[in-house]
């Protein structure tokens, strides 16, 4: 079986974890300042804010930014439900535009209808599959219409737009270190930001509303959002290993690209001033569901991310229409790209998606 995603962690992992263990400090601590810092700076900003997962990333980033009670976020239909799941934990309400139908992330044009139609206090873009959102406009909207400006990069640790990582841009930036994404620590989450106020506000808000300077001193309401000293010990190992894991997911997906082109699945795109970091290799077909059955078959895992647009999730099922989101949500498909895959898997993903052209 080809699985659609296969984490890695390997010798300097284990040794880290080790490390950490002998010295007795499990929890919150140096190893999670020493990441902290590690990621910020791979991101090419002042600050870098450890969480317990992307979710808590997210919850924790619209509260140091002040969005809460009767604030409006607009924000993808088209994302893992988490995305809009923090909007309303911290008591705004999501609004929801389409999507631009070649990379799936939000489309500006969408956004800024909006933004000129509801009273809009921020915009959440995702940068799904690990393709980067349209920065540039989205900080212009954010800017000509005194809006906070957040990136969902979950599925982007390592791509970047016009020459700059994401997570660098807008007020703050969230990240996931689930098992299946780009890197990992088990499970974990970072808020990176150049804003000293909404770094001081993170750290103390998934800290219980701790003073940063006295953890004595509960200055605010907060949460047990902390990252534990084990998992910044894996995510710091597999931080110097990600530029190695990115390239690799790249050439897997230009081999893909290659000898998929002539099939009848369409390919994933990459805008030119963008640098995709393939969390997931895209295709759309209109035969999907058959295609994946096709797929299973000969052993190739693949998955559909997302089946279901969150506007017309059960927990949300608000009256919105996003007819290109609604549609690819019938058409997508994401093949395995992952580091761990041999040039005989990718001859084997092509063969079969070359192996289905023509059957009823």
């Amino acid at each position: 079986m080809i699985p659609i995603a296969n984490p890695k962690l390997g010798l300097e992992e284990k040794e880290r974890v080790e490390t950490v263990i002998k010295s007795g400090q499990l929890a919150d601590g140096p190893e999670v300042r020493n990441f902290e810092s590690e990621f910020a700076n791979f991101c090419n900003v002042d600050h870098g804010i450890a969480t317990a997962n992307g979710t808590t990333a997210l919850h924790a980033a619209f509260e140091a930014l002040d969005i809460g009670d009767e604030d409006q976020v607009v924000t993808t239909p088209f994302s893992f439900v988490a995305s809009a799941n923090a909007i309303r934990l911290s008591g705004a309400e999501p609004v929801f535009a389409d999507i631009d139908e070649e990379t799936y992330n939000l489309d500006p044009d969408a956004v800024e209808d909006i933004v000129h139609n509801r009273d809009i206090d921020a915009i959440l873009a995702v940068h799904l599959y690990g393709h980067p959102a349209d920065m540039r406009r989205f900080e212009e909207i954010a800017s000509d219409n005194d809006l906070v400006l957040i990136e969902d990069a979950a599925q982007a640790h390592g791509a970047k737009f016009d020459g700059r990582p994401v997570g660098s841009f807008g007020d703050a930036a969230c990240f996931s270190f689930y098992p299946t994404k780009n890197m990992t620590t088990g499970e974990g989450g970072m808020i990176t930001t150049d804003r000293d106020d909404v770094a001081e506000l993170a750290a103390s808000y998934v800290n219980h509303g701790r003073d940063v300077s006295n953890s004595y001193d509960h200055v605010r309401l907060g949460h047990n959002f902390r990252m534990t000293s084990i998992a910044a010990a894996i995510g710091r190992a597999q931080l110097e290993k990600l530029p190695d894991y990115v390239e690799k997911r790249r050439k897997n997906a230009s081999r893909l690209t290659e000898g998929l082109a002539e099939t009848d699945v369409a390919l994933p795109t990459e805008r030119r001033n963008s640098r995709h970091a393939y969390h997931q290799y895209t295709v759309r077909s209109t035969a999907r569901d058959r295609l994946i059955n096709h797929l299973e078959d000969r052993g190739i895992g693949a998955g559909v991310y997302y089946p279901t647009p969150i506007h017309e999730q059960p927990a949300y099922d608000v009256d919105h229409s996003a007819p290109v989101a609604e549609q690819a949500a019938n058409e997508v498909l994401s093949l395995p790209v992952h580091p761990q895959l041999s040039e005989s898997d990718i001859e084997d993903i092509v063969a079969a998606i070359a192996g289905f052209e023509g059957e009823p």
